[in-house]
């Protein structure tokens, strides 16, 4: 394995939350640590909750917090002793306000972190906190961040797709971190994104010179995604990783979209996910009438992600915007052929190596569904193109390397 020539670096990375098994952040995290320490790098990952679950041979410190996002616990009444401390006490109002004070709080929580241990560090790596903490933080140590995509994309869709004014204003105050996140990275010198597509829209939304932004596409991990040889595809069988009851991930206009194949052509979905019962979605299905057609998985191993995959006729990612996608990487790395919506920076994950439609056209997605379930000769060439493309470009190896020279610029600034 290449190992970096140049001195190596003590890095810390930061991250406000950190599900090791959804979102693109855990992920994020959970593999570019790795991927640095193949490099010969040291690196010490500085979470909230929940536990990344890293390589045992990276250190994890995991700052205490009123994890208040708990579904074990969700919501739960603080003790007295809990809110007599300042930190505590404005992440629990915050989150009694309908607000998402975690970006925030966890950002006072590393800086008080980092304070007495900030001469172990060449590096401080945020991943999309964006807090107030890190103005402090920039000051002690050369300081970069992450934003994966514009936040400002979340809102504005959530809060066009709400039910009514209550439901908006909700949105609202939900989002309200976004004002915070603005300011912040307005005072950074280096800006990590993860596409061409995610650094304009920031820059825009933001009021950013491009020129503070390195481009760093994600990996896929080709260790935990690959084609298995010998497994049959299942005749008219679509996979969906986008099981998020969000507007965001444009779950709503595959369903419709199946609703219409299924008129023509006979049709299977697979979602992998759990079924949210009183979410939208789960009602969309009841009202087309598709419950038949649909398959939750609920949670499911990487071994058994990895046979469905090897199992579909298509995966379909349908989202509104992305600001990179890694299920679409994922399912390349699978062999498996792609329909993909334009939304964000689909496009340039996806290239000539996939089917691409609008973004929130249930019948452009019907369309191309049918394309590729009546061709399975297409089917078969998208199956290879995508193989192809993500192993030329798209592994954490790459992106290690890559983030480790805008380390060493944003050093060089600092200094």
């Amino acid at each position: 394995m290449r190992r970096d020539t140049s001195r190596p670096l003590r890095i810390c990375l930061l991250s406000y939350r950190c599900n090791p098994h959804c979102g693109g952040q855990g992920v994020y995290i959970k593999n570019l640590s790795r991927a640095l320490k193949d490099l010969g790098h040291q690196v010490d990952v500085v979470v909230g909750p929940p536990e990344p679950q890293l390589d045992a041979d990276i250190a994890c410190y995991q700052i205490p917090s009123l994890d208040l996002y708990n579904p074990d616990n969700l919501f739960r009444m603080p003790s007295l002793k809990e809110l007599s401390q300042p930190i505590n006490f404005m992440e629990w109002l915050g989150v009694s306000s309908m607000g998402f004070p975690e970006p925030f709080t966890f950002g006072l929580r590393a800086r008080r972190f980092l304070r007495s241990k900030r001469h172990r560090y060449d590096i401080v790596h945020d991943n999309q906190g964006l807090s107030y903490g890190l103005l402090t933080i920039k000051d002690w140590l050369p300081t970069v961040a992450t934003i994966h995509h514009p936040i400002t994309i979340d809102r504005k869709i959530a809060i066009r797709s709400a039910a009514n004014i209550w439901r908006r204003i909700q949105q609202w105050r939900w989002y309200s971190f976004c004002g915070m996140q603005k300011r912040v990275s307005r005072k950074l010198s280096h800006i990590i994104t993860v596409s061409k597509t995610a650094r304009n829209d920031i820059a825009h939304d933001f009021h950013i010179s491009t020129g503070r932004f390195r481009v760093v596409p994600n990996g896929i991990r080709t260790d935990l995604f690959y084609p298995i040889p010998g497994i049959a595809r299942e005749k008219n069988r679509l996979i969906v990783t986008n099981s998020a009851d969000m507007p965001l991930k444009g779950l709503y206009y595959l369903l419709r979209a199946i609703s219409k194949v299924a008129r023509t052509q006979p049709v299977k979905l697979t979602i992998v996910g759990s079924a949210h019962k009183n979410g939208h979605s789960h009602r969309l299905i009841q009202q087309l009438g598709i419950a038949d057609l649909i398959t939750y998985t609920g949670r499911i191993s990487n071994n058994r992600f990895v046979r469905l995959y090897a199992k579909a006729t298509a995966a379909v990612i349908p989202s509104v915007y992305e600001g990179f996608g890694l299920p679409v990487g994922e399912a390349m790395a699978c062999g498996v052929p792609v329909i993909s919506t334009t939304g964000g920076a689909l496009p340039e994950v996806v290239g000539d190596a996939g089917i691409l439609v609008p973004p929130a056209d249930h019948h452009a997605l019907a369309d191309a569904i049918l394309n590729i379930l009546q061709q399975p000769h297409l089917a078969q060439k998208l199956s290879r193109a995508g193989y192809q493309r993500v192993q030329q470009h798209f592994t954490w190896m790459k992106a290690a390397q890559r983030t480790v020279n805008v380390y060493r610029e944003a050093i060089r600034g600092h200094r």
